[in-house]
């Protein structure tokens, strides 16, 4: 699609959400290699297991992936429907794969969980919203009741390590992983993507900000009203808890309440000021989101880990190193972006699956 033509939301969402991605990530990985962790405020703000934003940017990220898709569904006409499946379908094959090598370099990357997204999205993209709805929340359900299901057995005694431990990369603990252990799991992660595409079919309706702002707030209010009224013990702190390593209900509505009204609010933002320089930059760099992310990972290893230039050993500190990454590399990309149109990781994504 012409670059002009392009409404700037999503790519502006994608964006903005990368750099909280960015931010986590980095957090996290420093805390994971020994940064010194804080009992503070901000260190509880950034916390990227438990705390408010955890895994709420990357939640983001994949309802923008969801308007993406149906964006590009809705531009094939029925005769090329199959032709559409398909470019899904290879688009997820190679990004569940080349996601599982990535792997070995990010570990917990959100690669796999995004490929297999697209590959059943294939299959579903072309059924009515209803139905899609109907999709998702039976992924939010079903995390749950697993959930659920892993923490009787676990108060009567008995081990579920065949579920949360699979034996390494074998067929059957690729398929756990990427359905229910994982660190994005389709259960409920799949809701997310649902309710992108659900959203993106009536992206230029006149009410569309409102209406998926709207949506947000009534989930992210009921999240937080039956979080406060959860009763104290073992069964209801983890059912009805709001962390994402719980999979709960209350989670899927907080994460993906926050998710819509952010892009909600961007969108009506980045509508109202397309012509400004830093809305079109923003656009530019989100559409380099996959150079972006691999850029982000590499890098972290590569002055942390090898060159040992940067030393994020506390909160501050990675913070800083977060967002000087994200800024340069999106000023980086926007400059690419400018002059090849294309990114290179974008370019190999396409030529491998076109």
């Amino acid at each position: 699609m012409d670059f002009a033509a392009r409404r700037p939301g999503p790519d502006v969402t994608r964006a903005l959400a990368m750099a909280g991605v960015v931010v986590m990530n980095y957090v996290g990985y420093s805390l994971l290699r020994g940064a010194e962790r804080g009992s503070g405020a901000l260190d509880r703000l950034f916390d990227p297991w438990t705390g408010p934003l955890s895994t709420r940017f990357a939640a983001t990220f994949v309802v923008t992936a969801g308007i993406g898709v149906a964006l590009m569904a809705d531009r094939a006409g029925p005769e090329r429907r199959p032709e559409i499946s398909w470019r899904l379908a290879s688009r997820g094959l190679v990004l569940y794969s080349g996601g599982l090598l990535f792997d070995f370099v990010w570990p917990g990357t959100i690669l796999p969980f995004y490929g297999a997204m697209f590959v059943l999205a294939a299959a579903f993209v072309w059924l009515r919203s209803a139905a899609i709805v109907a999709i998702g929340i039976a992924a939010a359900l079903i995390g749950w009741a697993v959930r659920w299901w892993r923490l009787e057995r676990e108060l009567d005694g008995v081990s579920t390590a065949w579920l949360t431990d699979p034996p390494g990369r074998s067929p059957r603990g690729l398929v756990i992983d990427v359905m229910v252990n994982g660190t994005h799991p389709l259960l409920p992660w799949l809701a997310f993507f649902c309710a992108g595409i659900v959203a993106g079919r009536y992206l230029s309706s006149r009410h569309w900000v409102p209406v998926v702002a709207g949506t947000g707030f009534v989930m992210y209010f009921a999240s937080v009203v039956v979080g406060a009224a959860a009763p104290t013990g073992a069964r209801a702190s983890i059912l009805l808890s709001d962390v994402s390593r719980d999979r709960g209900l209350v989670y899927a509505a907080s994460a993906l309440g926050t998710a819509l009204i952010a892009v909600a609010l961007i969108t009506a933002i980045a509508d109202r000021f397309e012509d400004s320089a830093a809305i079109d930059a923003l656009r530019r760099a989100g559409q380099l989101s996959l150079t972006v992310y691999l850029a982000h990972a590499l890098l972290y290893n590569l002055l942390v880990d090898w060159l040992e230039i940067v030393a994020p050993d506390t909160l501050i500190v990675s913070l800083v190193f977060a967002l000087v990454t994200w800024a340069t590399i999106s000023a980086l990309a926007v400059a690419y972006q400018r002059r090849y149109g294309v990114g290179p990781a974008e370019w190999v994504y396409r030529r491998l699956t076109v």
